[in-house]
């Protein structure tokens, strides 16, 4: 009997816009396009204004993305490893989706943290973002830490922060070990991110692109599809099952 391929599933925003997240990083985000608006999610801005952590606490306040389900896309994933496949996913959301459709959370690689928790920038306290933000709408509009008085943000990595180099390392080491990566709703132009699918085909793994546009690893890929998604990624998906 031979065992199945570990399958390394790298994931950007185009999986979650079928839930009714915009892509707020991309060359065309939001945050790109509206250099107000990309403050409140740059760590200089934040760390230095009182008044962008309190737009940008307003912001997460009316953030519709705590309320999202996953998709057909998060779906299939969690599938595959109920079918028994090995898989690990590196996701550069934040949504958590993945792991509310139920893949197991320890095989999720969050490389950009998570809008479903915070962290005190001073002594390192984390809680679930629903806390925070019942305090914001309490009235506290720049809510402090409360173990020790300091600046809270979002548990996601902000501009003008690095990745963290454990989660970072891990995500290498899976890109090393599979035996299948798929890079899928990524445009595989922001680096260290993109760089993974390079080491996975230089490790002998067979590359796959799922994305609507081209993206610079296309001709280095064994497969580029084109198709959306929602109905590609599940399709691809069982047939590794």
């Amino acid at each position: 009997m031979t065992s199945k391929p570990l399958v390394a599933i790298l994931s950007g925003a185009g999986v979650s816009t079928d839930s009714g997240i915009p892509d707020y990083r991309g060359p065309n985000g939001l945050w790109r396009r509206d250099p107000e608006a990309e403050k409140l999610v740059t760590y200089e801005y934040y760390m230095g204004d009182p008044e962008i952590r309190r737009r940008s606490w307003r912001m997460r306040r009316d953030n519709q993305a705590l309320g999202a389900e996953p998709n057909a896309a998060h779906r299939a994933v969690a599938e595959l490893e109920r079918s028994g496949v090995p898989v690990r996913v590196i996701t550069q959301n934040v949504d958590g989706l993945h792991q509310l459709a139920g893949l197991t959370a320890r095989k999720v690689l969050e490389l950009h943290g998570t809008a479903r928790g915070y962290v005190c920038t001073s002594c390192g306290a984390r809680g679930p973002m629903e806390e925070a933000l019942a305090r914001v709408e309490a009235g506290e509009d720049d809510p402090p830490c409360r173990e020790c008085g300091g600046i809270l943000k979002s548990a996601t990595v902000m501009f003008g922060e690095s990745l963290d180099p454990v989660v970072l390392g891990e995500a290498v080491a899976i890109s090393k070990a599979c035996q299948v990566f798929i890079a899928v709703g990524t445009s595989l132009q922001v680096q260290p991110a993109a760089g993974l699918a390079g080491v996975a085909a230089d490790h002998g793994a067979r590359l796959v692109v799922v994305n609507a546009e081209p993206t610079p690893y296309d001709d280095l890929a064994d497969e580029v599809v084109r198709e959306p998604i929602g109905s590609a990624l599940p399709e691809l998906l069982r047939g590794l099952g």
